[in-house]
């Protein structure tokens, strides 16, 4: 028996926002740094890292292939970023001072829940998820699943977070290209809709020319206003995408039932907020997590 028809949108999205923050922590944790800047990569800003631990999955990837599965950067800059990545380390290095990584950074935010009873039911109910996945035109989310499972329940939490949050990304980016909106027009108009003020977006590293020209764009579409905030008709365009983004990432779900569902957003709480409380994750996301979408009327 499957489960596909009973989990709503709102649902999916829901374990999106509780397991994001899991996953994330390798980029943002003080021991994610040490580790990253144990294999040589400078540390003054997250960015080296960020494109090594995220792409090492795929083994010595090039900027093109990178720039195309990443798609919100600049090309430009994952150039610039993807020229040392694998000459400061490979891959396999790469992955093994990642997963380090998540394990300290899990230990230290969540102390004695990490051997708790609670956190390895979560572990075992998102496993069974990930491992549902199909990742068939899903890189990302291919790459994360082919690696081996931890053995810690902390670590396989993280481990599922991630397969699950990537298979989602994949999936985002289709359903950004099913509504022609291309990389720079797809942030462009997220910030229209509200999702983080257009400063926020800056670390992509669009050049002003370059955001300009998809407001520009988007405004010949009727997609955006004179101020740069989405009209009505980029408000439905906003949404069809958020829509069709949970329900390409629903199919993983099939393979628990509701309460199970329910069960594993009850075990998630207490560590996510054991996480988002220790502040070092950023207070507004460019992810729109807290956006709300009226599609399920």
């Amino acid at each position: 028996m499957t489960y596909s028809d009973v989990h709503e949108p709102g649902t999916v999205r829901q374990l999106w926002q509780l397991l994001e923050p899991v996953h994330a922590i390798v980029y943002f944790a003080p021991e994610a740094y040490e580790e990253a800047g144990a294999l040589g990569y400078t540390t003054d800003d997250r960015w080296p890292m960020y494109f090594a631990f995220r792409a090492a999955p795929l083994g010595p990837a090039e900027a093109e292939l990178v720039n195309a599965l990443f798609f919100s950067f600049s090309p430009a800059m994952v150039e610039r970023y993807l020229a040392q990545t694998w000459h400061t380390a490979p891959p396999a290095r790469v992955l093994t001072a990642r997963a380090v990584a998540a394990d300290r950074s899990l230990r230290t935010l969540l102390g004695e829940r990490t051997t708790s009873p609670d956190l390895a039911e979560a572990a075992r109910l998102a496993r069974r998820a990930a491992e549902a996945a199909v990742t068939a035109g899903r890189p990302l989310g291919a790459a994360n699943a082919a690696l081996p499972w931890p053995d810690a329940p902390h670590a396989v939490l993280w481990h599922a977070a991630t397969i699950l949050r990537e298979h989602r990304g994949d999936g985002h980016l289709a359903a950004l290209q099913a509504h022609h909106l291309d990389p720079v027009e797809s942030l462009v108009l997220h910030s229209g809709a509200g999702a983080a003020p257009a400063e926020w977006f800056e670390s992509r590293q669009w050049s002003a020319e370059e955001w300009n020209a998809g407001r520009d764009r988007l405004a010949a579409r009727n997609l955006l206003a004179a101020d740069g905030a989405a009209t009505e008709a980029g408000l439905a365009v906003r949404t069809a995408v958020e829509k069709l983004t949970d329900e390409l990432a629903s199919a993983p779900w099939s393979a628990l039932s509701p309460q199970e569902v329910a069960r594993l957003a009850e075990l998630l709480l207490p560590p996510v907020l054991d996480i988002v409380g220790a502040g070092i994750l950023p207070t507004q996301s460019t992810l729109g997590i807290g956006m709300k979408y009226d599609y399920e009327g």
